[in-house]
């Protein structure tokens, strides 16, 4: 089995890459959270901060009247082979500290830096881990000492904001309650004790430590207690003899401190036979047993945890997209996959797979006949303007039987206005796949990590797009312009003609050509071209899609990025690169990802690997 101090050292060391990785809290239990941690708790003067420097063995926390402890302080010990003592706070990780007394002045700098010189406190932790040679590996937690009343330059609420906040950390499961009382009191007004006994009834998680003993009145003692018949607890009771303020104000060293502690209880008549189990140095060992006790109990339920983290952390890792490899021929294939997989999208929108698709033959359906119905035909058969073209059509000569110059002015002139609807159905088709290449781009997942790729695509497929509008228009304005250039002769045939009239006598030589020139004669050049107009029409609702569709949407699924794939396949690796430009927030959440999923992978192993061996 491992050694005591390597399982709980490296608990230790896993819950301060947590804490640098941020992976200290969230939804769900973290694996910080599920890793055991002392949490220490007491009445304000309770002596809190005086126990905790004599488990470190080092004079290093900020002391005064009231209020002291604003922040929680999240202090990790780290037992260390040989060599010096120093700190390292995670607000400054670059930073080491070798002289506790900066140490003491920087903890109540940054307690300033969140709540300013003021009494308010902060829920954010302060992060501080200590490397000695001297100290046992353990994780402690100084949490504000506990008051009753609010004091000048507090709010009324702060009684319970800190209770609140002392409770947020004692009520997890995973936390060892350290409750820290004063003896010179009664046991039984034990803010702590109070606390401790609410969120854990049991008393499974709680350790009871007796303060300030050598302060106790005259013929008093507090044997009672430490016996557990005053209050019993499952775990022992520890009693402990701090420094007292004149050895503070002397500066007294904690080596002798703690001498001098175990002196006291061992030439004491009331605890001379306890001297064994008290003490700050037995309480460190004894919080030490305890947490390698409760750490291999919680194994099983801690590697779950980092099993089902990891593949969570997996499964976003394939979400997000893995790391990209420097190797030129797997930029080009990435590359080349990822214009695939929106290749794909773009065509399951157009062939129904996901909406957008329909928009086009709504164009076919009803834009188009809206917009054929609206063409000025009436406008331009009328009455006076067919006289008007069938005059100039004959020129000097006027026609003989049928206006066929005429004729053919007026259809050429009908023919030429289906070239807006024409041009139009090409612009509506070509606006809808311009829209469909932007959202089949923001619905590629794997793209979304390279916004500069996505630009390229984007910027590739409209100017395909462009290219297959430009064909589209010149084919359907083709359709148009061949309409006029051969008329369907056996339409006229079929028409029937009407005598022509006899001219009356005494009538003006022109008479016949006036006759021709009658509404009635007119009206029916007018009808014969509109009926033609109409089959031309018909006609051309059914071709105009057709060249659309062949032009343009055929186009886009065969060969949208074509000249893309062209040009990629000749580009440097550093353009390559360029291309696979990421977003760096992506990028970091990658790296942060990554890192975290090294640690629960290095955590489950390491673990494996201490806690059988």
């Amino acid at each position: 089995m491992a050694t005591m101090e390597s399982l709980i050292g490296l608990i230790n060391k896993i819950q301060r890459a947590c804490t640098v990785l941020g992976d200290h809290g969230g939804e769900g239990l973290s694996l910080w959270e599920a890793l055991p941690s002392v949490a220490v708790v007491g009445g304000q003067s309770s002596g809190k901060s005086s126990v905790l420097e004599s488990v470190v063995g080092r004079d290093f926390l900020p002391r005064g009247s009231g209020i002291v402890t604003r922040r929680p302080l999240v202090l990790q010990l780290h037992k260390t082979e040989s060599g010096g003592e120093y700190a390292e706070f995670l607000h400054a990780p670059k930073k080491r500290f070798t002289d506790f007394a900066a140490v003491r002045k920087e903890i109540a700098d940054e307690t300033d830096r969140i709540t300013g010189k003021t009494k308010q406190i902060s829920n954010i932790p302060i992060h501080l881990s200590i490397y000695s040679p001297h100290v046992v590996n353990l994780t402690l937690i100084d949490l504000p000492g506990l008051t009753k009343v609010a004091v000048e330059g507090q709010p009324d609420s702060i009684v319970e904001d800190i209770e609140n906040m002392v409770r947020s950390y004692v009520e997890k499961p995973n936390c060892i309650i350290l409750a820290i009382s004063p003896a010179n009191q009664d046991i039984a007004t034990s803010d702590a004790i109070k606390l401790a006994r609410e969120v854990d009834p049991t008393g499974e998680r709680t350790f009871g430590v007796l303060t300030k003993l050598d302060l106790m009145d005259k013929g008093t003692n507090a044997a009672d207690v430490l016996e557990g018949r005053a209050y019993r607890l499952q775990h022992p009771w520890v009693g402990i003899v701090n420094r007292s303020q004149a050895d503070i104000n002397k500066n007294v060293d904690m080596i002798v401190a703690r001498r001098k502690e175990r002196e006291y209880f061992e030439t004491s008549p009331d605890y001379g036979h306890l001297a064994s189990k008290m003490g700050s140095e037995y309480l460190a060992k004894l919080l030490s047993k305890h947490l390698e006790l409760v750490i291999r109990q919680r194994i099983p339920s801690i590697i779950a945890l980092i099993n089902k983290t990891i593949d969570e952390l997996n499964a976003e890792l394939d979400r997000i997209g893995r790391p990209i490899a420097a190797d030129g021929g797997a930029q080009l294939y990435m590359i080349l996959e990822l214009c695939r997989a929106f290749d794909r999208i773009f065509k399951e929108h157009l062939d129904g797979g996901r909406p957008g698709g329909d928009r086009i033959y709504g164009v076919f359906d009803n834009q188009l006949p809206a917009a054929l119905k609206k063409l000025p035909f009436d406008r331009h058969l009328s009455l006076k303007n067919v006289q008007k073209v069938v005059t100039e059509a004959d020129g000097y000569q006027p026609h003989l039987i049928a206006p066929e110059q005429g004729y053919r002015r007026l259809i050429d002139g009908s023919i030429s206005y289906f070239k807006g609807p024409a041009e139009a159905s090409v612009d509506a088709v070509h606006f809808v796949l311009k829209e469909l290449v932007r959202k089949s781009i923001a619905e590629t997942e794997e793209l979304k990590r390279f916004p500069t790729l996505q630009n390229d695509i984007a910027t590739a497929a409209n100017e395909a797009l462009e290219r297959f509008r430009e064909e589209s228009r010149k084919t359907v304005i083709r359709l148009v312009e061949m309409e006029s250039s051969y008329l369907t002769v056996d339409f006229f045939r079929k028409l029937h003609t009407e005598p022509e009239k006899k001219p009356e006598k005494n009538a003006n030589p022109s008479g016949p050509n006036n006759d021709r020139f009658n509404d009635n004669y007119l009206r029916r050049i007018g009808s014969n071209v509109k009926a033609y107009i109409s089959m031309v029409c018909d006609t051309l609702k059914n071709t105009i899609p057709k060249a659309v569709v062949y032009c343009q949407v055929r186009e886009a699924k065969r060969s949208l990025l074509s000249n893309f794939y062209a040009q990629v396949g000749r580009r440097e690796k550093e353009r390559l690169s360029a291309m696979l430009d990421e977003d760096p927030q992506l990028m970091e959440r990658r790296t942060q990802i990554a890192k975290r999923l090294e640690l629960y992978k290095s955590a489950r192993d390491e673990i494996d690997a201490v806690a059988w061996k």
